[in-house]
């Protein structure tokens, strides 16, 4: 079975780095099958509903290899912080003017 392993992103509805600490393993896509009575898009793979939560990337590897998975993983993209404040929008040292 193939997996992916990866950090997940920072949604946009929150300001801090909730959920995103832990390496997350799970099963990549399967091909999808139509139901003939209903018509619905259904897959016979339950391991697609299956997310597992790893504090480290080495404990993920470790757990995919020892089920004998084959996985990918992607690393997660750093992003630049810049602290800011709001004392610096009155600086002396602001480089435009401020205005309302």
């Amino acid at each position: 079975m193939q997996v992916r392993i990866f950090k997940p992103a920072k949604t946009a509805m929150q300001s801090g780095q909730a959920n995103t600490l832990e390496w997350v393993l799970e099963a990549e896509p399967s091909r999808k099958e139509i139901d003939p009575l209903m018509g619905w898009t259904s897959s016979r793979n339950t391991m697609q509903q299956v997310k597992l939560f790893f504090p480290t990337l080495d404990e993920a590897k470790a757990h995919a290899e020892k089920n004998g998975w084959q996985y990918t993983v992607e690393m997660p993209h750093s992003r630049p912080v810049r602290p800011k404040a709001y004392a610096d929008n009155f600086a002396y040292t602001r480089v435009g003017r401020w205005t309302h």
